[in-house]
């Protein structure tokens, strides 16, 4: 079993403001096989734990800890945290011209393993997991994300999330953009991956329509960088019914609003 753990996290972000805080103590475990969705209002903080975790330089921790297998996650490099199994599959991918997703994925899982996959095997992976995504086989000769629509670019990073096989990972609003037959397809996915690999994974959202098909074991409820209410999938329910009114008037608004989604 594989354990991140983030403890009294506190983090700020240089803004035109000056410096500015954004996460205010976020206590959080995930396991190898566990879904926790954290849910929120935009400002709340939600990304920023992300692309903590993922190590980011544009945010900076002034205290707390990130573990993994009681590892210290913060004095690793980026590479280093992919490598020792987190992945962050980003709100907004990023196109990379000039370097196709052929090329891409493998030189990833060159990385992440120590050693180049065999070819063989390595295109048939390939080509069974853009077939299951429903991506057409020609996206594999293009540059990385240039051209893709929103939807095609959510499925290249669940491509990666199935052939790279990380222990953790942070899916930063996978379903942000998507219809609904993308977010299915995208769905599948994520559940595959759980099912093959025993995959914990961390699903930032702010709505419930992505847990009707990844069915969470934990739902973290975050306003103004706190987690302010954990449950089951039942919480997910009330706030599809209720909305975030009530956190929001009981937490004052953090500056986090006007700096991070």
């Amino acid at each position: 079993m594989t354990v991140l753990e983030i403890r009294d996290l506190h983090v700020t972000v240089e803004t035109e403001a000056g410096t500015t805080p954004i996460l205010n103590g976020v206590n959080l475990t995930v396991r190898t096989g566990e879904t926790h969705a954290i849910m929120g209002p935009n400002g709340s903080g939600k990304s920023t734990l992300a692309y903590t975790i993922a190590g980011h330089p544009k945010y900076t921790v002034t205290s707390g800890t990130i573990t993994l297998d009681g590892e210290d996650v913060l004095a690793m490099s980026v590479d280093e945290r992919a490598r020792a199994g987190l992945f962050l599959a980003m709100q907004y991918p990023v196109e990379i011209p000039g370097v196709t997703v052929t090329n891409f994925l493998r030189t990833a899982k060159t990385a992440i393993d120590g050693e180049a996959p065999a070819i063989r095997a390595w295109t048939k992976d390939v080509k069974a997991a853009m077939k299951d995504l429903r991506m057409d086989p020609k996206f594999a000769a293009r540059n990385v994300n240039e051209g893709f629509s929103g939807g095609e670019k959510k499925r290249h990073e669940i491509l990666q999330l199935e052939l790279l096989k990380p222990a953790i990972a942070v899916l930063d609003e996978t379903d942000s953009g998507l219809d609904v037959d993308a977010l299915k397809i995208v769905s599948e996915g994520v559940n595959r991956a759980k099912a093959a690999t025993d995959l914990g994974v961390l699903l930032i959202t702010h709505y419930t329509r992505i847990l009707r098909y990844i069915t969470p074991d934990f739902v973290h409820v975050m306003v103004a960088g706190r987690i302010v209410e954990e449950g089951g999938p039942e919480l997910a329910d009330r706030l599809e019914n209720e909305g975030y009114d009530r956190y929001t008037e009981a937490v004052p608004a953090g500056p986090a609003a006007s700096v991070d989604a």
